[in-house]
């Protein structure tokens, strides 16, 4: 994966959890937060980008900022990539305009209209489970696990 660290799908988008844990974990050092309708919302940057420890660099982009972004700097292995997405479908843009993410973490998408229960507190409509198996096609390794301590569960044994 380069300089990307970790690629995660978290409706939340930066919380606690993401912030100590996947941080200490994973050694991150800038967050790409890749969600237009957050780039697009100046409040809803200054809030979540807000949360977000000094030491840290994070920011939000559209997804075609953040594509464009992070093949600009992939060679810079001194920058540490954690990507946060809402969902499947932003990565599956960003591999498209060719960003190498090679494994994603689910982390978390809670329930709503039109999603079903996935995995414990996860859940997911057809149009999701559909992308998460066109992830999976395109040699993507998905894997479930709220925190690094916590167990890893392989998403194409549950989807």
């Amino acid at each position: 994966m380069g300089n990307i660290v970790l690629a995660r799908i978290d409706d939340r988008l930066i919380h606690g959890q993401v912030m100590t844990a996947w941080v200490q974990h994973t050694g991150g050092n800038e967050i790409v937060i890749a969600d237009d309708k957050v780039a697009k919302d100046p409040f809803l940057c200054a809030v979540i980008t807000g949360a977000v420890p000094k030491h840290l660099k994070a920011q939000a982009m559209t997804l075609k900022d953040a594509a464009a972004y992070l093949k600009e700097k992939e060679d810079e292995q001194e920058r540490k990539f954690i990507i946060l997405t809402k969902g499947p479908d932003a990565y599956l843009e960003l591999i498209q305009s060719g960003v190498n993410i090679q494994e994603i973490n689910l982390g978390g998408m809670g329930s709503r209209q039109g999603r079903t229960k996935l995995y414990k507190n996860i859940s997911a409509g057809q149009d999701e489970r559909d992308m998460f198996q066109e992830l999976t096609e395109k040699n993507v390794h998905i894997y479930i696990q709220v925190v690094p301590n916590t167990e890893k569960v392989e998403l194409n044994k549950v989807l």
